[in-house]
């Protein structure tokens, strides 16, 4: 049986590229359907884009995170290619990008734009690449995976993945959203190289490279408290239990030599740190539990989904 693709399209001001990227893709992928949603453009990123054959919606909400929530929420299809609109990621790669949803050996697969070695000369954003190889140590301090490259925005993903998706972020963490989930979840990934190329002259990108890296780490540390609560609270409780000690050892010297404790506010705030501490840690093992309870319950709905659309 032939399998449903769908290219999906985020735009915010692209009229000077989003004509190729659909011309391409509807070259590479004639049977494909190409979605490109404006989320509140300027210029004649639709007409553009319509004029081309693509369909076109509307998405009210600014961030491409919104959008991508919408697009999964609307489409589907048995693969979803998400490319950007800027004309950055050739089109002549996505038959690489897709073969492992389309031979079923991967439910998630990342276009790996570093390996290569284009995104080091092409890109001309400054600390874009560091951003992208920070977030990458990170993933795998926490999570033991190592990612290629994890901020790519082109990707595929399965039917069963797009609709399981919870997706929280409303900008650009959406990259770094989809991969904690995919490694968190346990899905499927594969990285496949692809090559890369710099906006064209006149196109400029929508990055904010600091504050879009913060909110990056931002949404890393609280996936991290939802995914893994008991790593996150034992964090919290190392660094209060510390405190606690550095405050409350001289005060516990200070009275096996004298027998007074002359610093009453420092021995309470020490014993307040500790309290802290183990608070903390009790939070941290409930919240595991609990967390736990719901990857199970989580596990369950995913196979009966697939069960479902297997059988109709």
């Amino acid at each position: 049986m032939s399998q449903k693709i769908a290219v999906l399209v985020p735009c915010y001001n692209e009229e000077q590229t989003v004509g190729k990227v659909v011309d391409d893709f509807r070259r590479e992928l004639p049977e494909a359907d190409i979605y490109v949603y404006d989320n509140n453009s300027s210029d004649r990123t639709s007409e553009i884009a319509a004029e081309h054959g693509a369909i076109v919606v509307a998405e009210p909400r600014q961030g491409k995170g919104n959008v991508v929530r919408q697009m999964l929420r609307d489409i589907d299809a048995d693969c979803y290619v998400m490319v950007d609109g800027d004309d950055t990621y050739p089109a002549e790669n996505v038959h690489a990008v897709i073969a492992p949803i389309l031979d079923g050996t991967a439910d998630h697969v990342v276009g790996d734009r570093i390996s290569g070695g284009e995104y080091g000369s092409e890109n001309k954003r400054a600390f874009h690449g560091f951003g992208n190889s920070l977030v990458r140590w990170l993933i795998k301090t926490l999570y033991g995976f190592s990612y290629d490259d994890v901020m790519t925005g082109y990707r595929a993903f399965n039917r069963i993945f797009a609709k399981t998706l919870p997706v929280l972020s409303d900008g650009f963490q959406i990259e770094t959203e989809l991969s904690i989930h995919a490694v968190d979840k346990r899905w499927r990934i594969a990285q496949v190289p692809i090559e890369y190329r710099d906006r064209p002259a006149g196109s400029e990108s929508k990055l904010d490279t600091i504050p879009d890296g913060m909110r990056v780490l931002k949404m890393i540390f609280s996936l991290l408290k939802d995914y893994k609560p008991l790593g996150f609270f034992l964090i919290l409780a190392c660094i209060s239990a510390v405190v606690g000690l550095a405050l409350g050892l001289p005060v516990v010297w200070e009275f096996q030599a004298t027998g007074l404790v002359e610093r009453l506010p420092t021995a309470i705030m020490a014993v307040a740190f500790c309290g802290l501490a183990a608070a903390l840690l009790i939070c941290g093992v409930i919240l595991d539990t609990v967390v736990k309870g719901n990857r199970r319950n989580w596990e369950l709905q995913v196979m009966d989904l697939e069960s479902r659309w297997r059988s109709s």
